[in-house]
């Protein structure tokens, strides 16, 4: 039964959730949406190795204009897709949109294998793109309020760098399907799609027997819907676990229940409720952004024009570069855990600047063999990478719940935006000497440094603290903190 609006409720749902002991049921839950980075990993890196492909007389024959063409409308469709679908998801719940759009993922990436000029692909491509970016909002949404705050740091830094193991598939998959002498060339950049399809109809089938967010229940009106789905959650874990009885949960929280809230609202939240954490949102993405753009642009050019590296094995060069952006966030993911959070981005950021600053320096002098250079990057992203995740942590934590899928959106959007000078930018350095791409990696390694020291002064101490605890739901009575353990 519904709750009435003006009806105050008292509910330890979010205690309940935070005290469960990790079991299989959770694991469920980082298969079934942490998936999203990996299938954009594996979409990035697919269609980056089809833009020479797609411009032969056998496929497409399009121009490199028109390939460009295509990538910009996969980005934007998925910063429009996150700002509709966030809107969505935070109106209308997670489960809904995150089986939504990730099944319009599904469909326009099977087009797109179907594609037949230049503006079918540029269709395809966007609502491709538009079904990744609604898939952000809902999926970061959904596991931060699942998982127990004890583990959230870790689990979200390994699900967000899973993405280099889709990146890392997708290249290695492309050196089988793009093989003329294993697949005809009309053939295999199609299949490259409809490999990426199958992968997400699998996954879809795997989220039908999630549940609703209790946590998003709760404050829209719902709260004897949201008690029995954690009943349920509950008898599972137990089962799985052999813990019976479970912990006790300890403390409360006091609502008043809304049904939504308004764009007006998500403005005044970010920008005046809740200003500091947006500057320090707004920063570490942006900084980050900037830097992964520039350097995943440029190191195709580097290898081909600097180290004479062909470019039919690019994507064997990608691995280890992948390797150590998964690798990063995995090992370190404990520590924003236990250390805490505003020590671990500010350091992963510092280092990352410190070592991209100095691999500059030696690009620069003609120090580097490539194999020292390969080292050097997957070193500079090991960290780098566990700080990115972080941050994407970050601005899916610390906004009261009724707004956290649209606060996800919007610092997405920012990213996206900030991350698009980049290749130009470096393009030009390209352009201009292979040697001046040194001082661009300066330019990113102060970013990164900057990222740091916004950290270090903004930061939020988030480890281990339930999600009403950082961020207070905007329904919560102005006494819940009282009864919050």
């Amino acid at each position: 039964m519904a709750v009435e609006p003006s009806a105050l409720v008292t509910t330890n749902i979010p205690q309940r959730l935070d005290r469960l002991p990790w079991s299989r049921w959770h694991w469920l839950v980082v298969t079934a949406l942490g998936i999203t980075w990996l299938l954009d990993g594996l979409e990035v890196s697919i269609v980056a190795a089809l833009g020479p492909v797609l411009t032969h007389r056998t496929t497409l024959g399009l121009t490199e204009s028109e390939i460009g063409l295509t990538a910009s409308a996969y980005l934007t469709g998925t910063v429009l897709g996150a700002l509709v679908f966030s809107y969505l998801t935070d109106r209308q719940g997670r489960k809904k949109w995150f089986m939504l759009t990730l099944a319009l993922y599904l469909a326009a990436t099977v087009l797109s294998a179907f594609a037949w000029n230049l503006w079918s692909l540029m269709v395809f491509r966007f609502f491709t793109g538009a079904g990744i970016g609604g898939e952000y909002a809902a999926i970061n949404s959904a596991i931060d309020e699942l998982i127990p705050a004890r583990r959230r740091g870790h689990t979200d830094l390994a699900i967000n760098g899973s993405w280099w193991l889709g990146s890392a598939g997708g290249a290695l998959l492309t050196l089988v399907l793009l093989n003329p002498d294993w697949v005809p060339e009309w053939l295999g950049w199609r299949l490259c799609f409809v490999f990426g399809a199958t992968l997400g109809l699998a996954i879809a089938l795997v989220r039908r027997v999630l549940p609703e967010s209790p946590r998003w229940l709760m404050t829209h009106n719902r709260v004897q819907e949201a008690e029995a789905v954690v009943a349920r959650i509950e008898r599972q874990v137990a089962a799985h676990t052999g813990v019976d009885p479970l912990p006790v949960p300890e403390g409360s929280i006091r609502l008043r229940p809304a049904a939504g809230v308004t764009i007006a609202t998500v403005a005044r939240e970010l920008f005046r409720s809740y200003r500091r954490r947006t500057v320090l949102g707004i920063a570490l993405m942006v900084t980050q952004s900037f830097m992964y753009n520039a350097v995943s642009f440029t190191f195709p050019f580097v290898l081909t024009k600097h180290y004479d590296v062909p470019t039919s094995t690019i994507g064997l060069y990608i691995l280890p570069f992948a390797l150590g952006n998964f690798l990063g966030p995995l090992l370190l993911g404990r520590w924003f855990d236990t250390v805490g959070r505003k020590p671990m981005i500010s350091l992963t950021y510092g280092v990352a600047g410190l070592l991209l600053a100095v691999t500059g320096y030696s690009f620069a002098q003609g120090w580097f063999s490539l194999s020292t250079h390969l080292l050097a990057w997957s070193s500079i992203f090991f960290f780098a990478s566990a700080g990115a995740s972080a941050a994407y942590l970050t601005v899916s934590e610390v906004f009261p719940i009724e707004i956290r899928a649209m606060a996800i959106a919007f610092f997405f959007i920012v990213a996206q935006g900030a991350g698009i000078a980049a290749p130009w930018l470096y393009g030009r350095m390209i352009e201009t000497s292979i040697a001046s791409i040194a001082y661009g990696y300066l330019v990113g390694a102060g970013l990164m440094l900057i990222g740091a020291v916004v950290e270090l002064a903004l930061g939020v101490k988030a480890e281990r603290r339930s999600l009403e605890h950082i961020a207070a739901p905007l329904s919560a009575h102005p006494d819940s903190h009282e009864r919050s353990s």
